[in-house]
């Protein structure tokens, strides 16, 4: 610096440490400020996303509301403003979820477990009826359905729908689920997901009140006497004569 001569002390041992110290934080201030500033000139070039897009960056998901030289601010799904500087937004892995929406669609899903007594086909259809019900969900191109495993006592479908809206996700996939009940219920179909253990022999249905027959109420547990419990007689080879195994 031009003035530095004039400064009091220049030249003593004093001045010359603190001279140092306040380069060292010169220099690596400026390295990760020019680190944001290429890394935004960058983002700038390459465009993975725009403002308003649905975005994952790190562990942060919401929609973009700024972009500048230095940071990008998204706003999550919970309304909080996330500042992240550029430097990280491109060392990082990103998802946009809106960059393909708008032309091909995107595609949510969701799985749900069915006993082995119902139809294939027949879950195909509800799981397609509760898409169809689901006002953000386009009808071309069509859902689709996957069984995806054949587990010990159900069978794992998952439901594949595409929408345009990916500023909507999550109200889309909570009113699917909304749909999925609804469609199930009314076909008396029970929804094993995950699992569902019960004496069947007794257990009504695990349906709402409002989708079960009027007529229906519990059945019975049915006991066995005691007798019906006797082993039958078998016939020894060795003896002419029957005998009881204990």
């Amino acid at each position: 610096m031009l003035i530095s001569p004039y400064l009091p002390g220049f030249g003593s041992p004093a001045f010359q440490g603190l001279s140092i110290f306040f380069g060292v934080l010169l220099s690596l201030g400026s390295t990760a400020t020019v680190a944001n500033v290429v890394a935004g000139v960058a983002i700038t070039y390459m465009r993975p996303f725009k403002v308003g897009d649905r975005v994952k960056i790190a562990d942060t998901v919401g929609d973009v509301i700024e972009k500048t030289l230095l940071i990008t601010r998204v706003r999550t799904i919970k309304n909080v403003e996330v500042t992240i500087p550029n430097s990280m937004v491109l060392g990082s892995h990103m998802i946009n979820y809106g960059a393909l929406a708008d032309e091909d669609g995107l595609i949510l899903h969701t799985s749900v477990t069915i006993g082995y007594d119902v139809p294939w086909k027949k879950v195909h259809g509800l799981l397609i009826d509760a898409a169809h019900a689901t006002k953000n969900v386009l009808r071309e191109p069509a859902p689709f359905v996957l069984q995806t495993s054949l587990n010990d006592y159900s069978v794992a479908y998952e439901l594949n729908v595409y929408t345009a809206k990916a500023n909507a996700l999550l109200g889309s996939l909570s009113e699917l689920h909304q749909n999925i009940q609804d469609k199930f219920n009314e076909a008396s179909v029970e929804i094993m997901s995950p699992s569902y253990a019960a004496l069947r022999d007794g257990n009504q249905l695990t349906l709402p009140e409002d989708y079960l027959p009027r007529t229906s109420s519990p059945k019975g547990f049915k006991i066995l006497p005691t007798e019906s419990l006797k082993p039958e007689p078998v016939l020894n080879l060795g003896q002419t004569e029957r005998k009881e195994v204990v």
